[in-house]
């Protein structure tokens, strides 16, 4: 599946959004693309994630134990992936402001990758990957449906994306005209 298909899929389930959206990140984008409108339709996200998945065998060596999602937008894709790639899901979620695995438990030496939905700046799954490490886990990488940095994000892993699509980011107070000029909304999930 290449970049164009992933995007018309976001287009299809009405997930891309364009007007001025604060990104869970903090950025600024007169480009938000929200997956939820994606993941709500089954179809759409067994297509994206059996292409991930497949991303996934051909970028990691060796096997892979375990996959884990970051709480709340990492749960979904983690769980469709691992389906084709019949392994467990797992997530981690904040508790007192950090990333925890509350609910599951993984052996020392575990050979995980953290799905993620979208990558902006890599925060989240840096946070994921730390969390694990603390673990004893061995990351093997991360991987994503889309990479909004183009490669530049720094997620501490090698990082598999479905599709590169970057789209500007801008701090809040560097916005250019057209931007500030619309009200700004926050669809995002981070601090749930």
């Amino acid at each position: 599946m290449n970049r164009d298909e992933v995007i018309e899929i976001f287009r299809q389930a009405g997930g891309y959004l364009e007007g001025h959206f604060i990104l869970t990140s903090g950025l600024r984008s007169p480009v938000f693309l929200q997956k939820a409108r994606v993941f709500m339709h089954a179809d759409l996200t067994e297509k994206l994630c059996r292409a991930l998945a497949e991303r996934i065998s051909e970028k990691v060596a060796g096997p892979i134990e375990t996959l884990v999602g970051p709480a709340v937008g990492g749960i979904i894709p983690a769980y469709e992936t691992s389906r084709h790639l019949k392994v467990p899901a797992v997530w981690v979620e904040r508790e007192g402001g950090e990333f925890r695995l509350r609910r599951f438990e993984l052996q020392p030496g575990a050979r995980v990758v953290v799905v993620e939905d979208i990558v902006t700046t890599g925060l989240s799954i840096r946070e994921t990957v730390a969390c694990l490490r603390a673990l004893g886990a061995e990351v093997l990488a991360a991987a994503c449906i889309i990479d909004r940095s183009a490669g530049k994000a720094d997620v501490g892993v090698p990082l598999v994306a479905l599709a590169e699509y970057e789209v500007p980011a801008y701090p809040a107070d560097a916005l250019p005209p057209e931007l500030a000029a619309i009200p700004p909304v926050k669809p995002g999930s981070r601090g749930l």
